[in-house]
């Protein structure tokens, strides 16, 4: 069996994207996936970018900074916003968007009583507020296309201060990584499946610069991260009103 074609994105499903799977199976996949986030140094480059907002002077006087993350799954990433705000006494109000409905009950449960974090069940594209910041983390490779264009289009729209993408590279070294660690970590078999399928349905930076063109957004940035990250994110100034 050769190596897969990575000169484009894949067109496979993940299992946890079924809408039958059942609590206790999406559950136990969202809590191997944290574990997954935690080795891969997945939350650093969202925090990284509102240290960036935080100290271009972007914060908010008076007020929280309202941060949406869509595709918010297990809500360790707000968890980790919430901290790292914390920690610098910053305020913020979060907010966790899925659409599928293990993901908040599974948030909630997992989140302390009394945290500045609310959790949502509905479609991105049905949601109509306008937070200061927009985020998202391995959210995207699991639109088509189309779907995210659209994605960036409503995210530029909406975001009063920025937003970011934060998400996989596709790359045959990540894969084959992921393929040897997740077998020898023993990790659930949702994300030993899932993972190699998630890197193959990623994104090289000339995916992204053509999303960007097709949804019409101007000044957004394409960066790499380690390790075999893509991160997609844009800061409003005044000219893009």
């Amino acid at each position: 069996m050769g190596l897969p074609d990575f000169s484009r994105r894949a067109d496979l499903s993940e299992w946890m994207d079924d809408d039958d799977v059942d609590l206790p199976t999406f559950r136990g996949c969202l809590r191997d996936l944290a574990k997954v986030n935690i080795a891969t140094l997945a939350y650093r480059p969202t925090l990284a970018f509102l240290d960036r907002l935080h100290r271009a002077g972007r914060w908010p006087q008076g007020r929280p900074l309202e941060i949406l993350d869509v595709g918010s799954g297990y809500g360790d990433s707000l968890r980790r916003i919430d901290r790292w705000a914390t920690r610098r006494g910053l305020a913020v109000k979060l907010t966790g968007l899925d659409r599928n409905p293990w993901a908040g009950q599974s948030a909630r449960d997992a989140t302390g009583q009394g945290r500045p974090i609310t959790w949502l069940t509905a479609d991105v594209f049905a949601y109509d507020g306008e937070p200061d910041v927009i985020v998202s983390a391995l959210f995207t490779h699991h639109l088509d296309d189309e779907q995210i264009v659209r994605f960036l289009a409503f995210m530029d729209q909406r975001a009063r201060i920025g937003w970011m993408v934060n998400d996989l590279e596709r790359h045959p070294i990540a894969w084959a990584g992921f393929c040897v660690v997740s077998a020898m970590m023993r990790w659930h078999p949702f994300v030993r499946h899932d993972g190699p399928v998630s890197i193959r349905r990623a994104f090289a930076p000339a995916d992204w610069r053509g999303y960007l063109a097709k949804a019409g957004v101007r000044n957004a940035m394409v960066r790499r991260r380690f390790p075999f990250r893509l991160c997609v994110f844009k800061e409003r100034r005044d000219h893009d009103l």
